[in-house]
């Protein structure tokens, strides 16, 4: 493992390894001690008592955040006729059927964010290649295989974010921005835990949420007291 730099060395004395902080508390380390010259985003992560090799205890989603996220999201739909209108007047950046499938075909990625109605599903699921390792191929569990365009559009432009667990039982979420105020960015992670919580499989037995950290970007993690939510 790389060496870490001087600043992060500084930042990482800051904070007590052994210690599990309040939520509120850690979130005020994490902002106290970025270093970036930029405004980092902060992330939540979760390590979670699941075996993800069994389909029930896979955790994939979408929740919007009540304070946002702090970044501008640029978002496309795959939509024809009434339901691209309707998509455009919601504030989509980018609508369209075919063409747009042969844009990202011609190498096109420059969105954060990909919608489709359902009947689109078949021309955009040839983008699956594509698509699908950057996390953008559009997916019914997190709300981007839908009718209702106007409020997956909405949604992802006012906050939405997506969570899934990694191979080890991992959710990495993003809950702001390091200019966010401590409330701001403890209402996005109070959002998360009652996600994450509800969410349960029922096939988990002991502890279910092992580990909770915060930090930015570049910072080191900040452990969570995830008694105390």
């Amino acid at each position: 493992m790389a060496k870490k730099g001087k600043k992060f060395q500084d930042a990482a004395k800051q904070v007590e390894a052994l210690k599990a902080y309040a939520p509120k508390e850690a979130l005020e380390l994490v902002k106290k001690i970025d270093f970036a010259k930029f405004d980092a985003t902060v992330e939540t992560v979760y390590k979670l008592n699941v075996d993800t090799k069994q389909a029930d205890q896979q955790l994939r989603g979408a929740v919007v955040l009540p304070n946002g996220t702090g970044k501008e999201q640029t978002v496309i739909v795959f939509a024809k006729g009434a339901k691209a209108e309707a998509a455009k007047a919601a504030g989509a950046d980018v609508v369209g059927d075919d063409d747009l499938v042969q844009r990202i075909q011609d190498g096109w990625l420059d969105f954060d964010v990909a919608i489709a109605t359902p009947d689109m599903m078949g021309q955009v699921g040839r983008l699956g290649r594509v698509l699908g390792p950057k996390n953008l191929m559009p997916n019914p569990k997190t709300g981007t295989v839908t009718m209702d365009v106007e409020k997956a559009v909405a949604d992802s432009k006012s906050g939405k974010v997506t969570y899934r667990t990694d191979r080890d039982g991992n959710v990495h979420v993003p809950i702001g921005k390091v200019s966010f105020d401590v409330d701001q960015l403890l209402g996005n992670l109070q959002t998360i835990n009652d996600t994450i919580v509800r969410l349960r499989p029922a096939s988990v037995k002991g502890a279910y949420v092992q580990n909770v950290s915060v930090a930015s970007t570049f910072g080191p993690g900040v452990k969570v007291d995830f008694s105390q939510f």
